[in-house]
């Protein structure tokens, strides 16, 4: 019997290759996992892998048709038990604060509307991270409902040394373990 249901958005970011451990992990404590992905993070890491991580397609398409012809109603109301964006990238955060709904994941966390717990792990290079745009749009999302995680500091995939890197899988998976695990 699954412990809930995990929707993981991964979107355009080298850190994309950590999903797959924090995937794993989830699959591994009972968690059923549905991903979705943007085209960009499609770039740094294949469906294959996270379908073979979770056993179930990575959705991309608003207007697929399958498995369902309104998917982004049906993982905001119907599915997901927590919806995390990990990576969240800079793209992301300024397009879900500005309730842009042209893809996926921005069509679900409308369709949302923070019924279920929004969690987001930015990641990104530390100059992006400080950018005015994405300090207001973090501040608007967390004012809105969203749960920001810090990001790591630390050597950056650009090679430089700062804040920006996405945290630890582990240190995610805790946090939903504590969040959702009813014993």
């Amino acid at each position: 019997m699954s412990k809930g249901n995990i929707l993981i958005h991964l979107s355009g970011s080298i850190s994309c290759f950590k999903t797959c451990t924090l995937a794993s992990l989830l699959v591994k404590a009972d968690y059923c996992v549905q991903t979705t992905a943007s085209q960009a993070a499609l770039q740094f890491i294949g469906k294959a892998t996270l379908e073979g991580i979770t056993g179930r397609p990575v959705l991309t398409d608003l207007f697929g048709g399958v498995p369902d012809f309104t998917p982004h109603i049906t993982l905001a109301q119907k599915w997901a038990d927590l919806i995390l964006a990990y990576p969240a990238s800079a793209n992301l955060l300024n397009r879900l604060a500005a309730g842009l709904c042209d893809d996926l994941f921005g069509s679900i966390c409308l369709a949302n509307n923070f019924n279920k717990p929004l969690w987001l792990a930015p990641a990104m290079n530390s100059e992006m991270f400080a950018h005015p745009s994405v300090c207001s749009s973090l501040q608007k999302l967390q004012d809105w409902g969203a749960l920001i995680f810090p990001t790591e500091e630390g050597r950056l995939a650009c090679g430089t040394i700062g804040k920006g890197r996405l945290i630890a899988p582990e240190f995610v998976f805790a946090q939903i373990e504590s969040a959702l695990c009813v014993s």
